[in-house]
């Protein structure tokens, strides 16, 4: 017969998959937005970017079901040290989630101005989705970590910001010549730099997630482990 410790442990264990689970869908709501907000800037699809906008109310719905799971969890369940590590990992990393999910959705909102002319498109819309991808994939595998508790790939994920920052440095240049060179393009470019703001803000919390993801699984910060290996 199963005691009431093996009774807890198991329930516990049971809410720790079910905020991995909330987690990994909120993870793939806010990509899957991220890849269709970028759509519909290429093809100028203002239905598809409708769609993205709407579809951020299920990203926050997800969030408040981690919030309310989390502090159950951490009312009856009274976990310690590396438990309450990952519980509070996952609140965290919510919050930022629907922070992506925010920035996909302003793209989304850029989309009708973008296209509201009729010229002919600017070439730095070709170079956007390449950084996009560049931040989704972020995304994509610092929650891969999350749920792995793999402070490595965690790790390995901060380091890519540093490139993600070189690209949008890039297309900020490019955009603000094109724009200099062609004035009655104001407008247009204005709206694409606000795009590539968003993207890089993007890796930003992709990096963020990861700072927490290395706490959750190491109980060390990532700025500690940098200024070690920069001691060393």
């Amino acid at each position: 017969m199963a005691t009431g410790h093996e009774h807890t442990v198991k329930a516990f264990d049971q809410d720790i998959k079910q905020l991995r689970a909330l987690i990994s869908q909120m993870g793939g709501l806010a990509e899957e937005a991220i890849r269709d907000a970028m759509t519909a800037l290429q093809r100028g699809d203002t239905r598809l970017a409708k769609e993205v906008r709407a579809k951020d109310k299920a990203i926050d719905a997800i969030e408040a079901e981690v919030e309310k799971l989390a502090v159950r969890v951490i009312a009856l369940r009274a976990p310690m040290a590396d438990d309450l590590r990952e519980v509070v990992a996952a609140l965290k990393i919510a919050a930022v989630i629907e922070r992506i999910g925010d920035y996909a959705k302003n793209i989304a909102k850029r989309v009708p101005p973008v296209h509201a002319t009729d010229g002919e498109r600017i070439e730095a819309i070709s170079l956007l989705p390449a950084m996009a991808q560049m931040a989704g994939d972020m995304v994509h595998d610092v929650l891969d970590a999350f749920s792995a508790r793999d402070a490595e790939a965690a790790i390995r994920v901060s380091e890519r910001d540093a490139r993600l920052d070189d690209f949008y440095d890039s297309i900020f240049r490019t955009l603000v010549t094109y724009m200099v060179e062609n004035p009655r393009t104001i407008s247009e470019v204005a709206h694409l730099l606000f795009v590539a703001k968003n993207i890089e803000r993007i890796g930003d919390h992709a990096t963020n997630v990861a700072e927490m993801v290395y706490f959750a699984a190491t109980g060390q910060y990532l700025a500690d482990r940098d200024t070690d290996t920069a001691e060393n």
